[in-house]
C-alpha cells in the first residue's frame, strides 16, 4: 500500500483522510522503512499537504498517543509549530502561565526545541519544573495546579519511528503542523501559532473538521508564529463552527509596534530569566508580547470578550502576581513528583 501512496503524491495527487490515516497509522506502527517514511514527508512537503491529509494524519497520531482517565474540552492549549527561525523568547510558554493564572485549566503541549535554542521543555526546565512526569502524574497536576506541561515523547512515543528520518532530512514537514494539533488531553480551545500567513486557513480547517469548538489560528507579519507587536497579525478564528479571518495591528490595540529585536530570546537559561522578569512585573515589549498573546487565549477560553478585555485581564493577572504563584505552584508540585 505504500508505494501505491507514495506514487500518487509524487504524480501531484490528494490523498483523501482515509488513505492519510492509514499511512500515517503505519508509520506510528513501525510497518514503514526509515526510507518509506522520508520520501512520505518529502513528497508531501513538495505537492503541499492539503485539509484531509493532515485531518487524516493527525487523527492516527491521536489515536497511536497515550490517553488520559479524562479529556478536557474545556481546557485550552497555547502552542506553535515553530520552525518560523525568528529567535524569538518563549512566548506561548509565559503566556501559558498568565492564562492559568485568571482560572482557565492549561494543558501546554510542547518539546524541546528543534530548529530553536529553546523549546518549551527546554524552558520550563530552566525554571526548575520537573517534565519528566508520567501520563497519571501530568493528569494529577492538571486536575490540582490547573496548569500541567504534556511532554510530547511521553504522550506520543509512536513518534520514535519518524525521529531519524526527520532529523536526516532536516527540514519542516507535516510533523510541524501535527504536534499542536494532537494535544493529548483532548482541548477544543486554542491558539496556535503558525510560520506561514498562506497556512492559517489550511490549518484552522483541520482543527474544525477535528472538533475545534473555539480556536484562532495566528502569523505575525513576516512570519512569526505569534500574534505580534512588531506587525500585523492575520488570525483565523473557529467559533461556533464557523471559520473567518481577520488582522490585527498592534495599534489598533492601543499598543506601540516594536521591532523584532524588542522581543528575541536566547537559550533556555535566557529564556527562563525572561519569564521570571516578566511575570514578576517588568515592563517593556517583552511583557506586552505576552499579554497580546494571553489576550487571545482568554477570548476563546471564554473569560474575555475582545482582544482589549483580554489584555487588561492579562495585565492584571501579571501585575497581582497570581501568574507568576502560578508557575510556582506547578515548580514545587512536579518536583515532589520525582
Amino acid at each position: 500500500m505504500f508505494k501505491e501512496i507514495l506514487n500518487k503524491i509524487v504524480t501531484g495527487e490528494n490523498l483523501n483522510e482515509k488513505e492519510a490515516y492509514e499511512t500515517m497509522n503505519e508509520i506510528m506502527q513501525g510497518i514503514t522503512t526509515p526510507a518509506q517514511i522520508a520520501s512520505f514527508l518529502t513528497a508531501l512537503r513538495v505537492k503541499g499537504e492539503t485539509v484531509e491529509e493532515i485531518t487524516g494524519c493527525a487523527r492516527a497520531m491521536r489515536e497511536n498517543a497515550v490517553s488520559l482517565k479524562e479529556t478536557y474540552p474545556l481546557a485550552v492549549d497555547t502552542c506553535g509549530t515553530g520552525g518560523d527561525t525568528k529567535g524569538t523568547f518563549n512566548i506561548s510558554t509565559v503566556a501559558a502561565f498568565v492564562v492559568a493564572g485568571t482560572g482557565i485549566m492549561v494543558a501546554k503541549h510542547g518539546n524541546r526545541g528543534v530548529s530553536s535554542k529553546s523549546g518549551s521543555a527546554d524552558v520550563l526546565e530552566a525554571l526548575g519544573i520537573n517534565i519528566n512526569l508520567t501520563p497519571s502524574q501530568v493528569e494529577e497536576c492538571l486536575q490540582k495546579i490547573g496548569i500541567a506541561f504534556f511532554f510530547a515523547p511521553v504522550f506520543h512515543p509512536a513518534m520514535k519511528h519518524a525521529i531519524g528520518p526527520r532529523r536526516e532530512i532536516g527540514f519542516r514537514t507535516i510533523f510541524n503542523q501535527l504536534g499542536p494539533l494532537t494535544n493529548p488531553a483532548g482541548v477544543k480551545r486554542q491558539i496556535l501559532g503558525v510560520y506561514d500567513l498562506d497556512i492559517t486557513e489550511l490549518i484552522a480547517g483541520v482543527l474544525k473538521r477535528l472538533g475545534a469548538q473555539n480556536a484562532m489560528v495566528v502569523c505575525g507579519e513576516g512570519g512569526i508564529d505569534e500574534i505580534s507587536i512588531t506587525g500585523f497579525t492575520k488570525i483565523t478564528q473557529i467559533k461556533n463552527r464557523e471559520i473567518t479571518t481577520y488582522y490585527v495591528r498592534p495599534e489598533d490595540l492601543g499598543l506601540c509596534r516594536y521591532e523584532l529585536k524588542d522581543i528575541k530570546g536566547g537559550d533556555a537559561k535566557v529564556n527562563a530569566e525572561i519569564t521570571l522578569n516578566i511575570l514578576r512585573g517588568k515592563d517593556g515589549p517583552q511583557r506586552l508580547m505576552v499579554i497580546i498573546n494571553a489576550a487571545a487565549a482568554l477570548i476563546v477560553g471564554g473569560m474575555a470578550k475582545d482582544m482589549r478585555d483580554g489584555i487588561k485581564i492579562a495585565a492584571e493577572t501579571i501585575d497581582s502576581g497570581t501568574a507568576l504563584k502560578k508557575l510556582e505552584s506547578l515548580k514545587e508540585y512536579t518536583k515532589r513528583l520525582i
